[in-house]
C-alpha cells in the first residue's frame, strides 16, 4: 500500500555547530490495515522517514508510492487527501475551537473558497465521535489538556479520511493515564476502522502492546522489519540501543513487554 524503494537524503547544517544527516538505502512496505510501529535512538532517522513518507520531504534518490502511484510531482493537496500526518505537538496560529481544528482535516477536499458544507461537518462529527472529543466541539483548542489536544488532532487526520495515518511520538510528554487512553484510541480505530498507522516512537512497550509489525532504525539505515514478535528481541535491542534488555511475554498484559537492563559498550 505505502512503499518506499531505496531512499536516500541527507542533509547539512552550517554554522559553528554544523551536524550532518544521511538516510541510506532504505526500502520499507506499509501494508493495508496495519499498524506499524517505527523505532530506533535519538537522531536515527525517524521522523525524517516520516517526511519522506508524507512528501513533505522529496528523497535525493529513491521512490516513495502509495497504492502504487509515486508521490513525486504530487501536490501537496493531493497527497493530503490519501496521507494524514499527526505531529508531536501542535500549535495553532489563532484560538481555535476543537470544531474549527476538526474542520481543517476536511481543508483538502474543498476546492479554493469553498466553505465546509453538511457532509464536511457530519464527517468531522463522526471523527469527533470516534475519538471520545464530541463534547469539547465548542471549547478553545488551547484550553485543553494534553491528552485532549492529542485527541482532536487525531480527529482532524481521520476527518482527511486519509488512506494512511503517520504519528510522529503521539504519546510523548503525556502521563501515564493519557498515553494508555490515546494507545487504546489508536488500537481501537485500527482494529475497527481500519485505519493503517505507521507509528514512530521511544516507547518499546507502547509499540509491543499496539503495532503487529515494526521497523527498527539505527544510524539512518533500517536494521530490522518484520513481526513485532520476530523483530523486538533482546539481540535486536542491543544492536539498535547498545542496552541489554529482557524481552518477555507477559500474560496479564497479553504481549510482550521490554525491561531495560544495562547499557553495553
Amino acid at each position: 500500500m505505502l512503499h518506499a524503494s531505496e531512499l536516500s537524503y541527507g542533509y547539512s547544517s552550517g554554522g559553528s555547530r554544523a551536524r550532518s544527516f544521511t538516510l541510506d538505502d532504505v526500502s520499507v512496505t506499509v501494508e493495508r490495515g496495519s499498524l506499524t510501529g517505527l523505532l530506533g535512538p535519538n537522531g536515527c532517522g525517524k521522523t525524517t522517514l516520516l517526511n519522506l513518507l508524507s512528501g513533505v520531504l522529496q528523497p535525493n534518490h529513491g521512490v516513495v508510492s502509495l497504492n502504487g502511484v509515486s508521490l513525486s510531482g504530487r501536490s501537496r493537496r493531493d497527497i493530503a487527501r490519501h496521507l494524514a500526518v499527526v505531529p508531536q505537538e501542535t500549535h495553532p496560529a489563532f484560538d481555535y475551537t476543537v470544531m474549527e481544528m476538526v474542520l481543517m482535516g476536511r481543508h483538502p477536499h474543498l476546492g479554493a473558497f469553498e466553505l465546509e458544507g453538511p457532509r464536511d461537518i457530519a464527517m468531522a462529527g463522526e471523527a469527533m465521535a470516534a475519538t471520545g472529543t464530541g463534547h469539547l466541539a465548542g471549547r478553545a483548542y488551547m484550553t485543553l489538556s494534553g491528552g485532549e489536544k492529542q485527541r482532536v488532532v487525531i480527529a482532524s487526520a481521520l476527518t482527511q479520511s486519509p488512506d494512511v495515518l503517520l504519528l510522529d511520538e503521539p504519546t510523548a510528554s503525556l502521563d501515564l493515564g493519557y498515553q494508555l487512553e490515546v494507545a487504546s484510541l489508536l488500537r481501537r480505530l485500527n482494529v475497527e476502522r481500519g485505519v493503517t498507522m505507521v507509528l514512530a516512537t521511544h516507547d518499546l512497550n507502547l509499540a509491543a502492546s499496539l503495532c503487529d509489525r515494526l521497523i527498527l532504525m539505527r544510524d539512518g539505515r533500517v536494521v530490522a522489519q518484520g513481526a513485532t514478535r520476530d523483530v523486538l528481541t533482546a539481540s535486536t535491542i542491543r544492536r539498535i540501543y547498545d542496552v541489554e534488555a529482557d524481552v518477555t511475554f507477559h500474560a496479564p498484559a497479553g504481549h510482550i513487554t521490554v525491561t531495560p537492563l544495562r547499557r553495553v559498550p
